[in-house]
This record gives structure tokens, C-alpha cells and sequence, in this order.
């Protein structure tokens, strides 16, 4: 069972965190069964980038973007040659760091 390491967010986790998920899970998935709440507009249905993510260790193991993965986060705030989508990762045995952008691009954020 891969360790997720998400680097410290102002929002989303303060102090940083550690989790485990199920190999085949989506890394958004991952994130939002263990109480982190990352914004995902679209329902992971990859139509936004709400839920773009900086892969900063374990890049090189995920599965390959998409196109339309690709396309969609030549939107996104903050975008880095490591970016996805983390409704689009699907996890495997490798262990990742993640960091969750400070901003994003969705102007109508639920429960604000």
C-alpha cells in the first residue's frame, strides 16, 4: 500500500500529512477519504483543474496523462512539468509527495 506525503498547505492540511490508499485508487480519492479536503468542482470527471497537485517525488511511476489531462492543466494556476490532475492519478505501489497548489482557478468553491 503506497504512503501519500502531502507537503504542508495554509488550507487544506497545515502541518502537512501521511496517508496510505489502495493501489488503483485515485490519488483525489485518496486524499478526500482521509479528511483532506481538496476541491474537486467537476466530480472528478477530469472537466476542471481544481484538483491539480505538484508530484514532487514519485512523478516518473504514475500513469501517463491523458491528452485531455494535458489540455486541461495548461490551465491551471501554479503549473509545473510535474502537475496532474489527482482525479486522474491512479495510485500504484510507489510512494508519492505531493504538494496541493495554494490557489486554483475555480470560482464558485462549494461550502464557502
Amino acid at each position: 500500500m503506497p504512503t501519500i506525503r502531502i507537503l504542508p498547505h495554509p488550507e487544506y492540511c497545515p502541518e502537512g500529512a501521511q496517508i496510505q490508499a489502495l493501489p488503483g485508487t485515485s490519488l483525489c480519492e485518496a486524499l478526500l477519504d482521509n479528511d483532506i479536503d481538496i476541491e474537486h468542482a467537476c466530480d472528478m470527471s477530469c472537466a476542471c483543474t481544481t484538483c491539480h497537485v505538484i508530484v514532487r517525488q514519485g512523478f516518473e511511476t504514475l500513469n501517463e496523462a491523458s491528452e485531455e489531462e494535458e489540455d486541461l492543466l495548461d490551465k491551471a494556476w501554479g503549473l509545473e512539468p510535474q502537475s496532474r490532475l489527482s482525479c486522474q492519478v491512479r495510485l500504484g505501489s510507489t510512494d508519492l509527495t505531493i504538494e496541493i497548489p495554494r490557489y486554483t482557478i475555480n470560482h464558485a468553491r462549494e461550502h464557502h
